[in-house]
């Protein structure tokens, strides 16, 4: 399958959604079995679905102390960019960009973000 534009962002509303409920199913069906997922382009990748939820799940954020909005900036065949805004209760905000590559049947199988945190004024 060849991601769209739109097939793209229902996975963005999926990854938030999963985000907010921390439910290790929704987590993990975002992503394939040997992912390879960093939190940073120089980090060791966490590899495989499973590291993904546990990492999620182990460092969780409050409920209710965040919203998300992100949208594909590129999308060529299977991988694409996106980029959007982290915003948190305490004023922070991160400007994100992802980089992310799917495989035949929609989930990611490499995942590297970059990610600012907007100054205070």
């Amino acid at each position: 399958m060849e991601m769209t534009p739109d097939k793209v962002q229902a996975w963005l509303d999926r990854y938030i959604e999963a985000w907010r409920s921390y439910d290790r199913d929704e987590i993990k069906s975002l992503f394939s079995d040997d992912v390879s997922y960093k939190y940073h382009p120089w980090d060791e990748a966490l590899v495989g679905s499973d590291a993904v939820a546990d990492s999620w799940i182990g460092d969780q954020d409050e409920p209710g102390s965040w919203e998300a909005s992100y949208r594909p900036l590129l999308v060529a065949g299977n991988k694409v960019f996106t980029t959007g805004t982290s915003s948190y209760s305490d004023g922070r905000v991160f400007w994100n960009l992802w980089e992310i590559e799917f495989d035949g049947e929609g989930r990611c199988v490499r995942f590297s973000e970059w990610f600012m945190l907007q100054p205070r004024s």
